[in-house]
């Protein structure tokens, strides 16, 4: 199965001032990017709080959302469209595989990352830098993580805006 971290950061390194920070910052060409590899891979997984700050399940695609909030786990939809769970990634990624996806999608927050990437789970990370400061908040990771990529392309993809994409070696 194959995991893409798929998110957008500031020069500062910051992927959100605040785990309630709506996405609206990243700028329309990374916007189309999200929906393009995130329709095609026909799976997104994500946090409870980056869920939140969506407000609602992307169409045309799966929503796996992790939770460790048992409550929350029965606002799953009948159609299979929303899922919420506390499952492990690996079991997660199984259960997708199962199902006869290929690929996923992480969309974060910085705990789902790092749990995928603890887990060697990730494959490739597409990043867009976006030419922005916000001097604090959330960074990509929740935890310290020692992890070596190696750079497949980079391209600019609106004024200003860059798109690196990289393979995760572990």
């Amino acid at each position: 199965m194959k995991t893409t971290l798929l998110m957008a950061t500031t020069l500062d390194g910051k992927i959100g001032r605040n785990s309630s920070h709506l996405v609206d910052w990243t700028g329309k060409e990374d916007k189309k990017l999200f929906i393009k590899l995130t329709k095609a891979s026909g799976v997104i997984i994500m946090g409870s709080n980056t869920f939140d700050t969506l407000g609602k399940p992307l169409p045309k695609r799966k929503n796996i959302v992790m939770t460790q909030n048992k409550s929350r786990i029965k606002d799953t939809l009948p159609d299979g469209n929303l899922i919420f769970t506390d499952k492990a990634p690996k079991n997660i990624l199984k259960d997708l595989n199962a199902q006869g996806f290929k690929s996923v999608v992480l969309i974060g927050g910085s705990q789902i990352n790092s749990l995928f990437l603890k887990e060697k789970l990730i494959n490739e990370i597409y990043l867009t830098i976006v030419p922005r400061f916000f001097g604090t908040g959330l960074s990509m990771f929740s935890e310290e993580v020692d992890t070596k990529l190696a750079l497949i392309s980079t391209k600019q993809i609106a004024n200003d805006y860059i798109l690196l994409k990289y393979i995760v070696c572990y």
